[in-house]
């Protein structure tokens, strides 16, 4: 098994460290083989930002995604640019309220309120990275739960976790419902 995983948005959304707490869910806490690469503009914020996981039960020779298995995209300009990379069986992932024009028949395509529901739940746009996390696990379950969960308690900074663990858990919910 190898699963790639391209998660892109914007500098400042949290997706280096939503691809680092993937790959320490996979590679620590379960064991695999994992790799995680990231880009991120000249800006802190604003600019593109990418985080690419890949997760392998074998050794990983190449240690760039190609052709994602599942790709996030919380902004439209990260939508545009990456969508064509995703396989013809692969799952794309979106924030419904930054990402308007896209195709719903084109790959399985699952538009969330990944956003929204961060500022519902912990009352900061800064958690959808985390809801994101939720959410894309309920979905490929390319790793477990509590597995993911433990990864998210071990790098969100201390006094945030019970937020981060209500992100996530909103997140896991909104990817179970579609």
């Amino acid at each position: 098994m190898r699963y790639e995983v391209r998660l892109v948005g914007e500098g400042g959304q949290g997706l280096i460290l939503g691809g680092v707490i993937l790959a320490e869910a996979a590679g620590i806490y379960e064991g695999k083989n994992v790799i995680q690469s990231q880009i991120y503009g000249a800006a802190a914020r604003g600019e593109i930002s990418k985080s690419e996981v890949i997760i392998s039960d074998d050794v990983i020779y190449y240690p760039k995604v190609r052709h994602a298995d599942t790709f996030l995209a919380l902004t439209q300009e990260a939508y545009d640019t990456y969508k064509d990379s995703v396989k013809e069986d692969g799952i794309i992932i979106i924030d419904s309220f930054y990402v308007k024009d896209y195709n719903p028949g084109w790959r399985k395509t699952y538009p969330l309120p990944l956003s929204k529901t961060a500022i519902k739940v912990v009352g900061k746009e800064i958690a959808t990275n985390i809801v994101s996390l939720g959410a894309i696990n309920a979905i490929i379950k390319v790793v477990g739960k509590e597995s993911l969960k433990k990864a998210v308690l071990s790098r969100v900074p201390k006094g945030t976790e019970d937020a981060n663990v209500k992100a996530f858990n909103a997140g896991y919910k909104l990817g179970v419902e579609v």
